[in-house]
């Protein structure tokens, strides 16, 4: 038997490649997004290692330009799910008791299978599936999604380690046991890598897992549940259900051995599942954990001793990249009136070079938002405030659904700090501003504290020290990941662990050693060398 404690050493984050032209990676890319648009895929549910064939039929879209079906999908039904949480339970014995360092070998390989062999093919399949251009498909997956990998086997490692004190008389171990029972992942369109994580982050920690992935981002996880299968996973350790989310949720909530819920996306969904799990509360052997990240309304409050120009790149970065999609994605900007006129001219200017469209041309920033869905909600909000007396369209505003779901990168300028688009999660490329007066800097931190209920990211733009710490005081419980002239996206593992609170979510920081913990349940040991043979103490003499 193999006795050796292993450490894995702290890993680099995964090299970004940049698909400037005249790179080879930037061939490659382009040669597997054409391979990929060529072909019409057929997904199907995969439970126990097996795909299972349902004829209750959906399609996959490209967002950009949803006449071209990129795949059939099979929907589950509740014969399927009760499938699954038959296959979960079969695989957790064998999974949960393999020693963590075999575990942790199978994310490894999974990390190098994307890193190289499925590197072009995982990143074509978001930039087609979710309408990714190059630069927000590569920070995804393949980097993001191989740095939580890598992390985890690391911090894993850490965790095992950490063991209570001994002394002479005694052994004090400590078991970092798997729940006992299945997690139930419900994974967002957005970040293909956070959908990974959800799954594998648990099954680190020898746990296995019931995957609702979102309808819009079917291609890149179907393929995902590929690479599993050949770097060795185990069959029913995580089983893929494509399908109604309602469905999957009421049946996975029902069952007594649900031990765990891994969400992240929208603050709605989170708190129904959240309730559907008390409901059932007396029904589970153990109490679930519940880790999710939801809504975000991030912020960017600017002071006036701040740089206009850094401040008009953040903002167009910020807001804009990958059609403001991002939960960190910047959506409320605090502009003082000293710094409002030069910062509008450089923002304006920045975004009137901005191209928009298919994601197949490269020198398009912005693409499509996921779908119809989305496309009317963010409309509606627009036209709203363009027969608005409190709010004005500064730049964009035009929505387009003929072809694919565009909708123009837009600032809107509110007159009213509580305009509803300075309140509301729009989920889409629209940032609205508020321009305050110099002399009210510390009112409008408190205004930005009370004018959202999330708490996900934002950041302050100041080089007067006193301002920045003034705003990290009054602003401690508005953002769980707090930037400091910077945008509030662009979260890395290992360097930036990500979540926040309030109603964004219960800020278990994934990317870090946090988020682990929840995922195992500890068992403390002590053993006794010499045991006592008399039950009197010292002081009854």
């Amino acid at each position: 038997m193999n006795n050796s404690v292993y450490l894995f050493e702290k890993p680099h984050n995964e090299p970004v490649y940049s698909y400037a032209p005249g790179t080879p990676e930037r061939k490659k890319l382009q040669e597997a997004l054409a391979e990929l648009a060529s072909q019409k895929q057929e997904i199907m549910p995969i439970i126990g290692g097996k795909e299972i064939s349902t004829g209750n039929m959906g399609t996959v879209v490209m967002p950009h330009d949803h006449h071209h079906v990129l795949a059939n999908y099979h929907k589950v039904g509740e014969k399927e799910v009760t499938l699954a949480l038959e296959a979960a339970r079969k695989a957790h014995h064998d999974w949960s008791n393999l020693p963590w360092t075999e575990r942790a070998s199978v994310m490894m390989r999974i990390a190098r299978l994307i890193a190289t062999k499925y590197r072009y093919q995982l990143a074509a399949a978001l930039m087609l599936g979710q309408s990714k251009n190059p630069m927000q498909a590569e920070i995804d997956a393949p980097c993001e999604l191989i740095d939580f990998l890598t992390f985890s086997t690391y911090y894993a490692g850490k965790i095992y380690s950490d063991q209570p004190v001994s002394d002479l008389t005694m052994l004090n171990r400590m078991e970092y046991r798997s729940l006992e029972g299945f997690v139930l992942a419900v994974t967002p369109f957005n970040f293909t890598s956070i959908a990974s994580n959800l799954n594998l982050a648990p099954a680190m920690m020898g746990n296995v897992t019931v995957w609702k992935p979102s309808t819009t981002s079917l291609l890149s996880n179907w393929l995902l549940m590929k690479i599993y299968k050949e770097a060795g996973l185990p069959d029913g350790v995580v089983n893929f259900l494509p399908g109604q989310g309602a469905l999957i949720g009421r049946i996975t909530t029902a069952a007594s051995d649900l031990a765990g819920f891994h969400f992240t996306g929208s603050t709605a969904t989170f708190n129904s599942i959240w309730k559907s799990i008390a409901g059932n509360i007396d029904h589970y052997h153990t109490y679930p954990r519940i880790v999710g990240e939801t809504g975000g309304k991030n912020f960017v409050m600017v002071h006036p001793s701040a740089c206009p120009e850094e401040v008009a790149c953040a903002l167009v970065r910020g807001a804009f990249e990958y059609q403001g999609q991002k939960c960190s994605a910047a959506s409320r900007a605090y502009i003082p009136r000293s710094l409002w006129s030069k910062v509008k001219e450089v923002m304006c200017d920045m975004i009137k070079t901005i191209k928009m469209g298919d994601v197949c041309d490269f020198s398009n920033f912005v693409n499509a938002v996921i779908d119809e869905a989305s496309f009317d909600n963010l409309a509606a909000y627009i036209n709203r405030a363009k027969q608005s007396t409190d709010a004005e369209i500064l730049i964009g505003g035009n929505c387009d659904k003929s072809v694919g779901y565009f909708v123009e990168p837009t600032v809107i300028v509110e007159n009213k700090p509580d305009y509803e688009t300075m309140c509301d999660e729009l989920f889409g490329p629209v940032l609205s501003v508020f321009v305050y007066e110099d002399k009210d800097y510390t009112d409008t931190l408190r205004l930005v504290d009370k004018t959202s209920p999330y708490g996900l990211t934002g950041s302050i733009f100041s080089y007067d020290r006193y301002a920045t710490e003034e705003a990290l005081a009054l602003l401690q419980h508005a953002a769980g990941n707090f930037y400091i002239n910077d945008k509030p996206t662009g979260a890395v593992v290992g360097q930036q662990p990500f979540g926040g609170s309030r109603a964004s979510g219960t800020n278990d920081k994934a990317g870090g050693p946090i988020n682990l913990l929840k995922w195992c349940s500890p068992r403390c040991i002590k053993e006794t060398y010499t045991p006592p043979t008399d039950y009197r103490y010292p002081f009854l003499g």
